[in-house]
């Protein structure tokens, strides 16, 4: 897509529209166009530019067949994420954030392992044999696991990398992505630090049409 209509459209989108100019962090003052009305507006120039360098990244994770996880658990983001992720059979958290996701996945991989096993045992009609409530009790830990774990059961290593709306809410998994060198893909408003995001995206992180259009671009980039 040519620079001009990416910016057109983010600019559509109210791709533009930061915080207040209080609650601005200082990494982000370069990508700041001009404030209005005391909200910053941020310069969807630089930003066009930071979708197509993202893009780029994840297109050629993806022709590596590298596996990407998406990170969206806030309520006003959740549902796209979990869709665009769906729609190409990648894996996601929407949710909470898991402690220890990245730092400590072998012992995440033994949750969905064993909510691959009961999801299993259930779909074999396995679990008839139980009491009611033993019954009972696994469908409640069949339900937390899919909860929690549902999104990334079929994740069998570390993955590669993951892509970010809010890394200041997704503080814990940008956290652990930095500990272990896992590069971060991330949508950030005016509020985020981006020093140490390898692919930061400065737009607007909260409104529906935003992180739709942004999180679609990053989408079509991992499509095969």
């Amino acid at each position: 897509m040519p620079e001009s209509t990416l910016i057109q459209a983010l600019f559509e989108r109210g791709a533009q529209y930061g915080y207040s100019k209080t609650k601005r962090h200082p990494s982000i003052a370069p990508f700041i166009f001009t404030s209005k009305n005391r909200g910053d507006i941020i310069d969807l120039e630089q930003t066009a530019v930071q979708v197509e360098s993202a893009q780029k990244f994840l297109k050629e994770l993806a022709a590596a067949g590298k596996v990407v996880v998406f990170v969206g658990t806030k309520p006003e983001v959740r549902d796209t994420m979990r869709a665009a992720a769906n729609s190409i059979n990648a894996p996601f958290v929407d949710n909470r954030w898991i402690g220890g996701t990245l730092t400590n996945f072998s012992e995440i991989k033994k949750r969905t392992e064993r909510l691959l096993d009961l999801e299993y045992r259930r779909e074999h009609n396995e679990l008839i044999y139980k009491t009611k409530k033993e019954r009972l009790m696994l469908e409640r830990e069949i339900i937390r696991l899919q909860k929690n774990f549902g999104g990334i059961a079929q994740v069998k290593k570390t993955p590669d990398a993951i892509f970010v709306v809010d890394p200041l809410y997704e503080h814990i998994a940008v956290a652990e992505a930095i500990s272990i060198d896992i590069p971060i893909i991330a949508l950030a408003n005016t509020d985020c630090d981006i020093r140490e995001l390898d692919y930061p995206i400065v737009a607007n992180d909260s409104t529906r049409p935003s992180v739709e259009y942004i999180v679609s671009t990053m989408r079509d980039a991992l499509k095969k």
